[in-house]
């Protein structure tokens, strides 16, 4: 995956600039923050508002397609260690179990319409 730095306004708190950076280098985002409100109260206030307003103004919004692809990455990721972006083994789990019954949801209504009459007078119809 091509890696670029976007402002993530759907997971951002101001501007997305924490969650954008939490996402570019695969951290969690309240890390990010607590990092941001630290160097911020330590001295170091003036940069640190210079630097994420600069942030906010010259990165670019994350695309929508990213956005999806960064969602699914995260429902989907094993988190290796406490500060990483990702979820628990269990978490993981879970959504696969509930992507799965939701497929299987699908299946019984493709199997329901396809066995149907309704789906044999279609047919017929196709094939005059």
């Amino acid at each position: 995956m091509n890696k670029t730095l976007y402002r993530d306004p759907h997971n951002g708190k101001l501007g997305g600039v924490c969650a954008g950076v939490a996402e570019y280098f695969g951290m969690e985002i309240w890390l990010v923050r607590i990092l941001t409100v630290s160097a911020f109260l330590l001295g170091v206030g003036f940069f640190v508002t210079l630097a994420y307003i600069a942030a906010w103004l010259f990165l670019d919004k994350m695309p929508e397609e990213r956005f999806y692809q960064q969602s699914v990455y995260r429902d989907h990721n094993v988190k290796q260690k406490p500060w990483q972006a990702g979820q628990t083994a269990q978490q993981i789990l879970d959504n696969v179990e509930s992507e799965l019954d939701g497929m299987e949801q699908d299946l019984r209504k493709m199997e329901a319409y396809i066995t149907s009459s309704a789906f044999k007078v279609d047919r017929e119809f196709r094939n005059l």
